[in-house]
């Protein structure tokens, strides 16, 4: 069973993710979460949490905006009309990134946020609640990205290096690669 350690991006605290293959060739991954995936073949097209955000570009640069603005929001009290832009600003980012997202992620946020009643500007707690409910959606997206790009990743190498025991080589090494000990004059190259 190999093992490999992984680490997560610089913005946190590095979290192992530790990925390998067992003996009957199933892959696994222990995240940050502690969380095993296993695939013993690779998955169908539109399953994979990579698959799911359709829009990665603009997932990307609406959730660093609502990190950055969850940073100054916590930095100093905001006046009446700065909640009420913040709270529009939080609903048109709820709506761009459901547009970047599979219909079933998209699904899922919704059922996740709340929008701000409209009759009322919501209070600094309950802007700051809403904007970390997202930020901590967005990085569940994320991890869950990167644990899926690593199982893949170990996929494709236990394939591949069962695709190597399985190809049986000539004696003396490939074609044009003479092997080990070339013969005097032997350049390993055929013309």
């Amino acid at each position: 069973m190999s093992e490999q350690p992984q680490q997560q991006g610089p913005a946190q605290e590095p979290t192992p993710v530790v990925a390998g293959e067992t003996e009957d060739g199933r892959v696994y991954v222990v995240g940050p979460e502690q969380m095993a995936v296993e695939e013993s073949e690779p998955s169908t097209p539109g399953s994979s949490v990579t698959d799911q955000v359709e829009q990665p570009a603009k997932v990307m640069r609406v959730a660093t905006m609502i990190q950055r603005l969850l940073d100054e929001e916590r930095a100093a009290p905001l006046d009446e009309a700065s909640r009420r832009r913040l709270a529009e600003v939080h609903t048109s980012s709820v709506t761009e990134l459901k547009d970047g997202l599979s219909p079933e992620l998209a699904e899922e946020l919704e059922r996740l946020t709340r929008p701000f009643a409209a009759e009322h500007t919501p209070s600094d707690d309950e802007l700051r609640i809403a904007q970390a409910q997202l930020v901590g959606w967005l990085e569940g997206l994320f991890q869950g990205i990167q644990t899926a790009l690593v199982a893949q990743q170990m996929a494709a190498r236990a394939q591949l290096e069962r695709g190597h025991r399985e190809i049986p080589h000539p004696p003396g090494g490939l074609p044009g690669h003479p092997g080990p000990n070339p013969q005097p004059g032997q350049s390993g190259m055929y013309l």
